[in-house]
């Protein structure tokens, strides 16, 4: 995984702290539990969607959670891995990942995807500001 530096040195701290936030959309997802992945987002989060829907706040955003996640995992899973961290101040950063729908013996469906997420960190808590899925189409 590759990381920015602020000051001459990894904010190695933040980083494990900006994975478990990913292990935890991860772990939402696998386990259909929308309340978890809705209370990653700030209030006025903006999401899109691999499709390029476009949800605008918490509320927007767990409307559509609430239609989609529920028995989207029933055959497959979906893991996401962090590969690199932008900070673009120390508690702003820009987080690229990697994510791939599985079935559930681990055979990798459909193309795989690489989200970018924008978080801020409040009040100690790191929460997604900014994000969008984006599907990796062959060339």
């Amino acid at each position: 995984m590759n990381a920015t530096v602020i000051d001459g040195q990894i904010q190695e701290a933040e980083i494990v702290a900006i994975k478990k936030v990913i292990a935890v959309l991860e772990h939402s997802r696998q386990n259909e539990l929308v309340d978890e992945f809705i209370r990653l987002f700030r209030s006025d989060a903006i999401w899109t969607t691999g499709h390029g829907k476009r949800l605008t706040g918490r509320d927007e955003i767990s409307a559509l959670t609430h239609q989609v996640l529920p028995g989207a995992m029933k055959d497959s899973t979906a893991k996401y891995e962090v590969v690199h961290v932008l900070f673009i101040r120390p508690e702003v950063a820009a987080v690229k990942a990697h994510a791939q729908y599985l079935t559930l013996d681990g055979q990798p469906i459909g193309n795989p995807g690489t989200p970018l997420y924008v978080i801020a960190k409040e009040d100690g808590q790191w929460r997604l500001a900014a994000c969008q899925n984006t599907e990796i189409l062959s060339a």
